[in-house]
């Protein structure tokens, strides 16, 4: 651990002096790995920079074991921003200090956060030969995004797929669960990831050990499993001229049952369909070529345990007296949902029916900054009932001060004093802008109510805002216009309206 920290400072140090930082050993080589991975970063202003330059590192992270060259894994970066930016294509870098260096000079483009235009740009623009993607390569799209799209993503995203693009999901914030996995290539669970930006260092191995079964080693293959059906993918060994594909599937446990499809041989997959769930298969790719003979390739799927509702809740868009509850998956067999809340502690519940294609709805009329305890249970057709259960937090209320007043203070200068606000108030800030002169902004903690504000120009007006801070939020401000007087005057001041 003293290591660790002395080696970090030393790197800090170096930085500082804007010396040079030797490139770190090359990192083992991982054999047989060959595709073209494209990287969708959300660029956009609903990203911060803090969240941004975490991303670029977890990217360097992900590459950093890889060989980069035509012959083996080819990488590129697709800003999404008002329109898609292309940072580089996928014949640009042909070594691994190349990829870090080009990944970590990577800028931030703000603007809108335009998702379907940067997917319709891969498809049309990047995934070409033109842009150096490689043609019969696995290829993948790992899509880093704050769960936020203002344009539509299913089209474009449901393209890319059929051109045979594996596509990963990593959230970084509260996206729907349901379009996000929509988007991700199935089954969600090994395509799609929520984490926390500070977090995405926890995914990192996962991640690339799942794009490695993508891209490493030609053979036969199934991707997209789920409860009743897989997609077959293999490398490119024949066309259209030279023969077809015959695939051949049973259940081991029946072979007697064995199906077949015939495959043009200028394709390289074919979806399975129709099958049992917790059932495995065995599956036989026979390329039938008229120039020579190829040998047959047998795998084994197992296919998933059928889909239970609901597998995940998500709370979002947390109020004072109200938050949504998502869940997911929405099977066909479940005809409707209860869903139970009620405040931590206690042991009062209510109930909420929701129909069964839906898969959120809204709580409203609650305490604000309480815990509740939520439970939906999904009813099948059948009769039985399935029940998971999420915490959610209401936020706290947010007040503003009262009663905002002035004194004489002495020549040009004022005291400002108000009553307290409601709520867990964190403390205050007194901002003054002044006629003539510059602004000031003081901050007091929560049990100071009063100010003196020194430097009030004679003869001038000056505007006086008292605003109270909360953990979540800031609160609302209360505000007065001061007028100084001459020295002449009584008072020294007068306090106009609220402003």
């Amino acid at each position: 651990m003293i290591a660790r920290l002395a080696l970090c400072l030393h790197v800090l140090h170096q930085l500082a002096l804007g010396q040079h930082i030797p490139a770190a050993d090359p990192p083992p080589f991982i054999p047989d790995c060959e595709g073209d991975i494209l990287f969708l970063l959300d660029s956009s202003g609903s990203v911060s920079y803090y969240e941004f330059a975490n991303v670029k590192r977890f990217i360097g992270g992900l590459l950093q074991p890889f060989t980069f060259g035509p012959n083996d894994v080819q990488t590129s970066i697709i800003h999404i921003s008002t329109t898609p930016i292309l940072e580089f294509p996928f014949n640009q870098h042909t070594s691994s200090h190349a990829v870090q260096q080009a990944v970590q000079n990577t800028k931030q483009y703000m603007g809108d956060t335009n998702t379907g235009q940067a997917l319709a740009f891969a498809k049309e623009k990047l995934f070409t030969e033109e842009s150096g993607a490689r043609a019969n390569i696995p290829k993948v799209l790992v899509w880093v995004t704050d769960g936020i799209s203002t344009d539509d993503i299913a089209d474009p995203m449901r393209l890319l797929k059929d051109m045979g693009v594996t596509v990963f999901v990593v959230s970084t914030g509260r996206g729907n669960y349901r379009e996000l996995a929509a988007a991700a290539s199935q089954p969600p669970e090994d395509h799609l990831y929520f984490v926390d930006v500070d977090d995405l260092p926890i995914i990192t191995k996962s991640l690339r050990d799942s794009i490695i079964e993508v891209i490493r080693a030609k053979r036969l293959k199934a991707v997209d499993i789920t409860s009743s059906s897989f997609r077959l993918t293999w490398p490119w060994l024949l066309s259209a001229s030279t023969g077809h594909y015959v695939v051949e599937y049973a259940p081991v446990s029946d072979t007697s049952r064995k199906l077949r499809k015939t495959v043009p041989g200028d394709q390289t997959g074919v979806t399975v369909s129709s099958l049992a769930p917790e059932t495995t298969y065995e599956v036989t790719l026979i390329p039938e070529s008229n120039v020579h003979y190829l040998h047959p390739h047998t795998i084994r799927v197992t296919t998933l345990e059928e889909t239970i509702s609901p597998a995940q809740i998500l709370i979002s868009d947390s109020q004072t007296h109200s938050f949504q509850v998502s869940w997911s998956p929405t099977p066909d067999n479940v005809i409707g949902y209860y869903v139970l809340y009620g405040p931590l502690p206690g042991n009062s519940v209510e109930l909420l029916e929701v129909e069964g294609n839906q898969n959120s709805t809204t709580l409203e009329h609650l305490l604000p900054n309480t815990t509740y305890l939520v439970t939906v249970a999904a009813r099948y057709k059948s009769g039985k009932e399935k029940a998971l259960s999420a915490k959610a937090c209401t936020q706290e209320v947010h007040s503003k001060v009262r009663h905002l007043r002035f004194e004489d203070a002495g020549p040009n200068s004022l005291k400002a004093s108000w009553d307290a606000a409601d709520g867990n108030v964190l403390g205050y800030q007194v901002r003054c802008r002044r006629q003539a002169g510059s602004s000031s902004l003081l901050s007091v903690p929560a049990q100071v109510h009063n100010v003196v504000l020194t430097d009030l120009a004679a003869g001038m007006s000056n505007k006086i805002c008292v605003k109270p801070m909360y953990r979540s939020a800031e609160g609302r401000r209360l505000c007065q216009l001061v007028h100084i007087e001459a020295a002449t005057s009584t008072t020294g001041y007068e306090v106009a309206q609220p402003v």
